[in-house]
């Protein structure tokens, strides 16, 4: 019996060896759009941000979205990542959630009354931006966009 433990400890050993000597494979990152959100008016909340790859529900209807993500507020930015992404066109829309309850707070009249925001800094005319305004072509790899938030 003390031949095998003495066998196995040393495969155990040599397993872990291996693991730290040889070189790793790299894990593909594959297709990213990182979006950083900019001209937040305070660290307040999070930011809510959602990738749309067509204009239905876009910029409202966040269950409509390919991707959603959330993220922590410092020094008055936001970086949102969306991993995974097929090529194609999307448009990406993002709110100041400042009282952290998942939804755009608005005035009786539809107004926000926290931050918006859309790709290519598109905005609306009387509503909210149009998909095709927002919308840019993503051909893989990895896409970097600032969104600057504005507060009506």
């Amino acid at each position: 019996m003390r031949c095998d433990l003495t066998a196995f400890s040393v495969l155990a050993f040599s397993l872990v060896a291996a693991e730290h000597c040889l070189p790793q494979a790299q894990t593909p990152q594959g297709n990213v759009i990182h979006v950083e959100v900019v001209g937040l008016r305070n660290n307040k909340g999070q930011v809510s941000c959602a990738l749309y790859s067509s204009a239905d529900g876009f910029p409202k209807e966040g269950q409509k979205s390919v991707a959603h993500v959330l993220a922590p507020i410092l020094e008055k930015k936001a970086v949102c990542q969306f991993p995974g992404i097929a090529p194609g066109t999307y448009a990406v829309s993002v709110f100041h959630d400042e009282n952290s309850n998942s939804k755009l707070d608005a005035n009786f009249l539809g107004i926000p009354r926290e931050g918006v925001g859309a790709s290519n800094d598109a905005k609306g005319h009387l509503g909210p931006p149009k998909f095709d305004a927002a919308a840019f072509r993503f051909p893989g790899g990895t896409m970097s966009l600032k969104i600057t938030i504005n507060y009506l």
